[in-house]
C-alpha cells in the first residue's frame, strides 16, 4: 500500500510541476492583471469626481433623445450605444458609443444632463480596457470570439489540476495541526525556505485560488457556463437563458430607434426605486431595448434589475428582478462579483488582489524548486586526476 501511494505521489509531483512550468507565465499574467483591476471602480470614481457631478437646477433634464441629438449637433462623437442615467439630479449622464468601422470604441464620455455639455471623457478608461483585455484574452485579436478566451479557461483548468495536487502532496503527516498547515519556517533556506513558502502560503489562497477559477471558466466556456446555469436556475429560467439574445418581439427592421419611449415607460413603472439605470440600444437588427437598473439600496454592480422594452411601442418585452431570483440565480448574477471577491465587501477585493499578486511568488518559487531537484538528481561526475609516477 505504501508502494502505490508513493507512485500515486510521484505521478503527482510529476503533473504539478509539469503543469507549472507550461503555465507559469500564463498565470502570472492573468493574475497580475486581475490585482490591478481589483479597485477599478474606487480608481475610476476617485480620478473622475470632477465630471461625475454638475449642480442641480429648478429646470428639468433633457430626455435621452434631445441630449443625445444636441451631443451629436455640437460634436462628431460617433454612433451612441447606450446612456446611463440616474436618479440624483446632481449626477452627470454617462454617454457609451458604438464601434467604428474599424472595430475600435471611442472613449465614453459625461454629459451634463441640462444642456448637454460635454463635461469630459473619464481618465483611466482606456488604461482599465486594456488590462481587461489581457487579463481575459491576452490582447489576442478577436477579443471574446478570439483563442484568448479558450487559453485563459485552459490557464484556469490547468490551476484547478494544480490546486487539488499541490494540496495532496503537501499533506502533512499531522494533518490536525494548524501550524503545520499555516505557519511557513522562516529560519530556513535554499531549497528548505522555498518548498515552505510556495507550499505554506500556498495553503493560504488555495480556496481564493479556488473561488477565482471556478468562477472564471464562465466567462471561457460557453458549455461550463451553460451548464452552471442548467445546475443553478430554475428549469424555465434555464431554458430562457439558453435562448438565442435576440428577445421575443423584436422586429427584425433597422430602422432608427431612440429611447424616450422606452425610458419613459421604465420610469412609469421603477421610477421611485431606481437609482441609476443603463439603457442599451439593440447591437443588430431589432426595436428592443436593454435596461439594467440599480436600486436605491444595491451596493454591488451586479445586484440589478434587467428589462428589455420595445422602444417603438413602450411595451415590456420582459423584466427579470434580481429580488425574485432563487439562490442559485442570485449566484449566477454575482459571478463577477463573486470572482474579484466584491461579495465580501472591500475586505473580500483586498484579500483577493493580495492573493492574485502572489502568484509571481509560486511562479519563482516553484521554478526555483524544480530547478534545484534537477541539480539534485544530476550523477556526480568523476572527478578526473592527474597520474603522478610513482603512485
Amino acid at each position: 500500500m505504501r508502494e502505490c501511494w508513493r507512485a500515486i505521489k510521484a505521478a503527482l509531483h510529476q503533473v504539478h510541476s509539469i503543469a507549472g512550468l507550461v503555465l507559469a507565465l500564463l498565470l502570472a499574467v492573468i493574475a497580475l492583471s486581475g490585482a490591478i483591476m481589483s479597485f477599478e471602480d474606487e480608481i475610476v470614481d476617485h480620478r473622475n469626481a470632477g465630471i461625475m457631478q454638475v449642480a442641480p437646477r429648478q429646470s428639468p433634464a433633457l430626455m435621452p433623445d434631445e441630449l443625445v441629438a444636441r451631443l451629436t449637433a455640437a460634436q462628431d462623437v460617433g454612433k451612441v450605444s447606450a446612456v446611463t442615467l440616474a436618479s440624483d439630479p446632481s449626477a452627470a449622464v454617462h454617454v457609451r458609443f458604438a464601434r467604428d468601422e474599424r472595430g475600435a470604441r471611442p472613449s465614453s464620455l459625461y454629459v451634463d444632463p441640462y444642456d448637454a455639455r460635454v463635461l469630459g471623457a473619464p481618465r483611466g478608461e482606456e488604461f482599465f480596457a486594456t488590462v481587461r483585455k489581457l487579463h481575459r484574452w491576452l490582447l489576442i485579436p478577436g477579443d471574446a470570439k478570439g483563442w484568448g478566451r479558450q487559453i485563459t479557461g485552459v490557464a484556469a483548468l490547468g490551476l484547478i489540476v494544480m490546486l487539488i495536487s499541490g494540496l495532496v502532496l503537501r499533506w502533512p503527516r499531522r494533518a490536525g495541526s494548524a501550524k503545520m498547515w499555516l505557519k511557513p519556517n522562516l529560519a530556513l533556506s535554499g531549497r528548505g525556505l522555498h518548498r515552505s513558502l510556495h507550499a505554506v502560503i500556498g495553503t493560504w489562497v488555495l480556496p481564493v485560488y479556488l473561488v477565482m477559477t471556478l468562477t472564471g471558466l464562465w466567462y471561457s466556456f460557453d458549455w461550463y457556463k451553460d451548464g452552471a446555469v442548467w445546475l443553478l436556475s430554475r428549469p424555465q429560467a434555464a431554458s430562457a437563458k439558453m435562448q438565442p439574445k435576440m428577445p421575443a418581439g423584436a422586429s427584425e427592421t433597422a430602422q432608427p430607434i431612440g429611447f424616450d419611449r422606452a425610458w419613459g415607460a421604465f420610469l412609469h413603472e421603477e421610477g421611485s426605486r431606481f437609482s441609476k439605470a443603463l439603457l442599451t440600444l439593440p447591437a443588430g437588427p431589432g426595436t428592443v431595448i436593454r435596461i439594467r437598473s440599480w436600486g436605491k439600496d444595491s451596493t454591488l454592480d451586479t445586484t440589478r434589475d434587467e428589462f428589455r422594452v420595445d422602444a417603438v411601442t413602450g411595451q415590456f418585452v420582459s423584466a427579470e428582478r434580481y429580488a425574485d431570483k432563487v439562490f442559485g440565480e442570485k449566484i449566477i448574477a454575482n459571478v463577477l462579483d463573486i470572482h474579484r471577491g466584491a461579495i465580501l465587501g472591500w475586505p473580500g477585493k483586498l484579500a483577493f488582489m493580495i492573493a492574485a499578486a502572489l502568484m509571481p511568488l509560486f511562479v519563482v518559487t516553484g521554478i526555483l524548486l524544480y530547478l534545484s531537484r534537477r541539480k539534485l538528481r544530476r550523477p556526480a561526475e568523476p572527478r578526473l586526476g592527474r597520474l603522478v609516477p610513482g603512485e
